[in-house]
């Protein structure tokens, strides 16, 4: 054991987390790792302890993805050993992140299997298409988001991904764009890298300079559940919000996710991100809904939003109406491109901040991917020769990524607001930020120092589990500290069916 100094607030000494031939072990800091510690406000002193084991041949990519997803990993099992010793009152336990793990679970989704069967990740009208001069990035995953796409481009509800491909290869790219965004549909024009930077967090405190919002007391814990009591409402759809509070649901969070019954879910989706927390269906526009979704916010402590920018505030949900009768909460806000700027309160999802910020410019390749479960390239003729065409990275890793982050977000906000200071937090998340970070804030991956990787087999870490939607192959959680969780404590239920209640 090594004595070495602790956060305010928590006492106690650690060992050291050791690693089988990768940077990070102690002694020897991980760059990005330490990166998002700091952006965090995370105590330094605990990087030192942080190590990393399992194959180096991940995620691989033009781009440092692999450095990416493990450091964003690492600070969420940070917070979590964090949290966890305050609430145990034992020393901070030492952290060791397994590269395989964060493998396989960045692409959780393409390794679920519901009874065998194998979801399709991607809509046949999304994807890349050739415009008259260039490409544009689709997204119609959602069958509102198809009906719109096709509205907008002067088609039948029905057409196929044959017609959609003709008028686009006839159109300008931005004109796509734009003419997509005021119908309220998803398309994105292939930009070069940008080189704008976006920060990777914002966060604040409220309420917390007079001392006038105290925070709900949580009181012990066991080293596996940092965050049992903590009370979470999940309004997040698709990946980066539910990924994040599936992970405070491991960590013991009862999470009640939220959702309008107008809008529909795919099921596949909500089997993927689903473990742990419960869910239900309020009409936020109906009084009585609306009543009961008050008496939950009243005594939740953590609020995590991921809508289109500004459609919540029409139900007294803005961060200022929040704070003003909540003033010790912990509000986690995730928008796709960012706070600043024209395009702050655009819809979108990962695959279109990829296109629109160069990350999709920067993978070009010269053939068209075909593995299943993978974003496809559309409109090249049949028996063609291949061509450059748009790249993506090896997985959804802004999504992925973004919902560690804020998972650690909120659990350093939990301790902080416990040991140094009371009040509330308000985070902010964008998909753009973490793309920013991943163009300019992460060095390139290391060279290869001619060791051999340990061979990279994601069976290691996929599990099988019996649910309300059948039989689950899934992917295992990857957060790793001395007693973490292996798995969550319940499967997910069908979406929408739970009571309006906590637990």
């Amino acid at each position: 054991m090594t004595d070495r100094p602790l956060p305010e607030g928590t006492t106690g000494t650690t060992g050291t987390a050791g690693s089988a031939g990768s940077a990070g072990s102690a002694g020897c800091v991980d760059g990005p790792t330490a990166h998002a510690w700091a952006a965090l406000g995370g105590p330094p002193e605990l990087l030192e302890w942080v190590g990393f084991q399992g194959p180096d041949d991940v995620l691989p990519s033009g781009l440092p993805v692999r450095r990416l997803a493990r450091a964003t990993v690492a600070v969420c099992s940070l917070a979590a050993a964090e949290l966890a010793a305050h609430r145990t009152g034992a020393p901070v336990p030492a952290v060791l992140v397994d590269q395989g793990a964060v493998a396989t679970a960045f692409v959780s989704e393409r390794h679920l299997t519901v009874d065998g069967r194998t979801p399709v990740t991607f809509a046949p009208h999304s994807g890349f298409w050739r415009t008259a001069d260039g490409w544009v990035r689709t997204h119609a995953n959602y069958p509102h988001h198809r009906a719109r796409l096709l509205a907008a481009l002067g088609l039948a509800a029905d057409a196929g991904p044959e017609q959609l491909a003709e008028v686009l290869g006839r159109l300008p790219a931005e004109r796509i764009q734009e003419r997509a965004y005021e119908a309220g549909a998803l398309a994105v024009a292939v930009a070069p890298v940008s080189p704008a930077v976006h920060p990777l967090v914002e966060h604040r405190e409220t309420g917390a300079a007079t001392g006038a919002a105290p925070v709900r007391p949580l009181g012990g814990a066991p080293l596996d559940r940092p965050a049992a009591g903590v009370r979470v409402l999940d309004l997040t759809r698709v990946i980066a919000g539910p990924v994040a509070t599936r992970t405070l649901a491991l960590l013991g969070a009862d999470v009640l996710r939220v959702d309008s019954p107008r809008l529909p879910e795919a099921d596949d989706a909500h089997a993927d991100t689903g473990f742990g927390k419960r869910s239900t269906r309020l009409d936020l526009a109906a009084p009585a809904d609306r009543a009961v979704f008050e008496d939950l916010l009243a005594t939740a402590d953590v609020l995590v939003t991921g809508y289109r920018p500004g459609a919540l505030d029409a139900y007294g949900l803005s961060p200022e109406a929040l704070f003003a009768r909540r003033p010790d909460l912990v509000l986690a806000q995730i928008r796709a491109w960012g706070w600043t700027g024209r395009w702050a309160g655009r819809r979108g999802f990962d695959s279109l901040v990829q296109a629109g910020v160069g990350i999709a410019a920067h993978e070009f390749v010269r053939e068209t991917p075909h593995a299943a479960g993978h974003e496809s390239t559309r409109a090249a003729a049949p028996g063609s020769a291949p061509e450059s065409r748009p790249g993506v990275l090896p997985a959804q890793a802004l999504d992925h990524g973004t919902g560690y982050l804020l998972a650690a977000a909120v659990l350093r906000s939990l301790t902080d607001q416990r040991t140094r200071r009371p009040g509330g937090r308000h985070l902010r998340f964008s998909l753009a930020g973490t793309a920013s970070w991943l163009l300019h804030g992460i060095e390139p991956e290391e060279t290869p120092r001619g060791v051999p990787s340990e061979p990279y087999d994601p069976s290691r870490w996929l599990a099988e589990t019996d649910s309300d939607y059948g039989r689950l192959r899934h992917a295992l959680p990857p957060i790793g500290y001395e007693g973490a969780p292996t798995d969550w404590s319940r499967p997910p239920g069908r979406w929408g069916t739970d009571e309006p209640v906590w637990l």
